[in-house]
């Protein structure tokens, strides 16, 4: 059984830094990433990285953000800088299984960034 567990996601003033990191367990797993859905909006990718270390990031998170991964203990975390109000949302840990292509989805973790 597929399992994503977040954790690091709280409270922080704009210009702070969080770290966000997945636990992933139950398979092996292609592409891993971070998504970011705030209220009243769609998720949408923030960053991924494929097994062969491959990174993509959004526009609006590239040079503050670093997505990395641990391919032996199936771990994946997100240094998040430089943190602005527009980052605040919950913030989603994505994997697709190898081979199969099947996404999962952890259950989300709160990123507020308030002065």
């Amino acid at each position: 059984q597929v399992q994503l567990v977040e954790s690091g996601g709280g409270l922080v003033q704009p210009g702070e830094s969080l770290r966000l990191s997945c636990a992933a367990s139950g398979s092996f797993f292609s592409t891993m990433g971070w998504y970011r859905q705030a209220p009243g909006k769609q998720r949408e990718l923030v960053a991924s990285i494929t097994r062969g270390g491959t990174t993509n990031y959004a526009g609006s998170v590239k040079g503050r953000f670093t997505i990395s991964r641990d391919f032996a203990k199936n771990w994946m975390d997100l240094q998040m800088n430089t943190l602005k109000p527009e980052d605040t949302a919950v913030y989603f840990c994505n994997a697709r299984t190898l081979g199969t292509n099947d996404d999962y989805w952890g259950e989300g973790t709160l990123v507020t960034v308030s002065s």
